[in-house]
C-alpha cells in the first residue's frame, strides 16, 4: 500500500470560516484516517470484509454521535464539526463513513430526540463508545423510495408488542446489537421500536456479492413474531416524519462526506498528472488534463461552500429538509463526476487497488442511491420551489 500523501485543497480559504475547534476535530480525524484506514482499506474492500477493529477508533475520534450532549456520552460538538468528521472518514472510505453515519444519525439521533429518558440513559452512552452498535430499519424489499407503504407491523399483546416483517439494505445489520425499526401499529401509524439482538425471531442475514461498499457490512432485518417489550417503543414522536427527520441528519453528513471522496480523487489525479510523463512531458502540462483538474477544484470549492453554509444553518436551527436534500444530491453527484474523470486521467492504473479512485467510484453508486435517490431529491427540491407534489 502506498503511503497516504493526501493534501486537502482549500482554493477559497474556507479554513478561515472554521473555528479552532473545527480545525482540531478535522485534524485529529484526518490523522486517524491516514494511520488506520488508508493502509488497510484496499485489502478489506477487495476481500469484501468489514474492518470491525476500527470501531473503537471511530469512537475515540468522536464519530459516534458527536453532536449528542455530553450527559449522554456524546462530544457535544456542533454540526460543522460533525460534517468535517464525516468528510475526513469518507475520504478514507464511504463504507466506514456509513457505519458512523448510521450509528450517529439513524440510531443515536432518534433515541436522543424521541426516546424516553430511560432509553437515553440505557443506550446512548454505550453507543457513543462503540461498545454497542446499532442499525436502522426503514427500507423494505418492496418499499424504498416510498417508505410510507411499509408492511412491517406490530400488534399490542397486552404486556408486549409482537413485531413481524422484514427490512432490506441495512448497513451495520450483521453485527448490530440493536436496531431502531420503523413499523406500523394496528391503526397503520408508524412508530419506532428498539429491537435487541437475541430477541427470539429476530435475525440479520448478511447481504453478499456487492460491487459497492464492499468494506461495509450490509444485511437484512427479519422479524418473525418478535416479542418487543413495551418500554422499547420510542414515545416522543410517531408518523413518517420521525424516520424522515433521522434521514435528514444522515443526508447532512453525506453532503459533507462526498466532499471527502471528491478531494481524495482530485488529489490523487493532481499528483499523478504531475508525475506521469507521456510525449516527453507530464500529462498535467496538457490542456485537456488541466481543464479536468480546474473543473474538479471548481466543483469541490462550490460544494465546500454549500456544506459550510448548510452547517451554519443547522447550528442555528434553520436548515430545512429541502436544503439538506439539495446539498446531498449536488455533492454526491459532484463527487461521482470527479471520481469518473479522475479514473480516466489515471488510465489503466485507475482501475487498480494501488489507487483509491475505483473503490470510491463503486462506493458512490450506493451513496447516490441511499438516504434518498438522486432523482427523489430532485423532486423534493421541485416540490419545495413549486408547492406542487409530483409524488402523488
Amino acid at each position: 500500500m502506498k503511503p497516504d500523501l493526501f493534501s486537502a485543497p482549500d482554493y477559497y480559504q474556507i479554513d478561515d470560516l472554521l473555528t479552532e475547534e473545527h480545525l482540531l476535530v478535522r485534524g485529529a480525524t484526518r490523522d486517524w484516517v491516514k494511520r488506520e484506514i488508508s493502509p488497510i482499506i484496499e485489502n478489506y474492500a477487495q476481500e469484501a470484509r468489514f474492518p470491525e477493529h476500527l470501531l473503537p477508533g471511530l469512537a475515540e475520534v468522536g464519530a459516534f454521535g458527536p453532536y449528542i450532549p455530553e450527559e449522554y456520552g456524546g462530544a457535544g460538538l456542533d454540526y460543522i464539526s460533525y460534517g468535517l468528521l464525516m468528510q475526513e472518514i469518507e475520504r478514507g472510505d464511504s463504507g466506514i463513513r456509513s457505519t458512523a453515519s448510521v450509528q450517529s444519525s439513524l440510531v443515536m439521533f432518534p433515541i436522543w430526540k424521541y426516546g424516553s429518558e430511560a432509553q437515553k440513559q440505557k443506550y446512548l452512552p454505550q453507543l457513543a463508545t462503540g461498545k454497542m452498535m446499532g442499525c436502522f430499519g426503514l427500507t423494505e424489499p418492496d418499499h424504498g423510495s416510498n417508505p410510507s407503504g411499509m408492511t412491517t407491523n406490530f400488534s399490542d399483546q397486552g404486556d408486549h408488542f409482537l413485531l413481524n416483517g422484514a427490512k432490506l439494505w441495512i448497513s451495520n445489520a450483521p453485527f448490530a446489537d440493536i436496531a431502531v425499526v420503523w413499523a406500523k401499529d394496528e391503526n397503520k401509524r408508524i412508530h419506532g421500536l428498539i429491537v435487541e439482538r437475541g430477541m427470539e425471531g429476530f435475525s440479520t442475514p448478511e447481504t453478499h456479492n456487492k460491487w459497492s461498499l464492499r468494506a461495509s457490512a450490509t444485511g437484512e432485518l427479519i422479524f418473525d413474531n418478535v416479542k418487543v417489550p413495551k418500554e422499547n417503543l420510542l414515545p416522543g414522536r410517531s408518523g413518517l416524519g420521525a424516520p424522515l427527520s433521522c434521514l435528514d441528519s444522515a443526508r447532512y453528513g453525506i453532503a459533507w462526506g462526498a466532499i471527502g471522496v471528491a478531494m481524495d480523487c482530485y488529489d490523487t489525479a493532481l499528483r499523478y498528472a504531475k508525475e506521469r510523463v507521456q510525449f516527453d512531458k507530464p500529462i498535467g502540462q496538457t490542456q485537456l488534463q488541466q481543464k479536468k483538474l480546474a473543473e474538479m477544484i471548481t466543483e469541490i470549492t462550490k460544494a465546500q461552500l454549500l456544506a459550510w453554509r448548510l452547517g451554519t444553518l443547522k447550528n442555528e436551527g434553520k436548515a430545512t429538509s429541502a436544503q439538506i436534500s439539495m446539498a446531498k444530491r449536488n455533492n454526491v453527484a459532484m463527487a461521482a463526476a470527479i471520481a469518473r474523470e479522475a479514473r480516466q486521467m489515471l488510465g489503466g492504473m485507475g482501475i487498480t487497488g494501488e489507487y483509491s479512485i475505483m473503490r470510491h467510484m463503486m462506493n458512490l453508486e450506493s451513496v447516490i442511491t441511499y438516504e434518498g435517490t438522486h432523482d427523489i431529491h430532485l423532486l423534493i427540491t421541485g416540490l419545495d420551489i413549486t408547492g406542487l407534489n409530483a409524488f402523488k
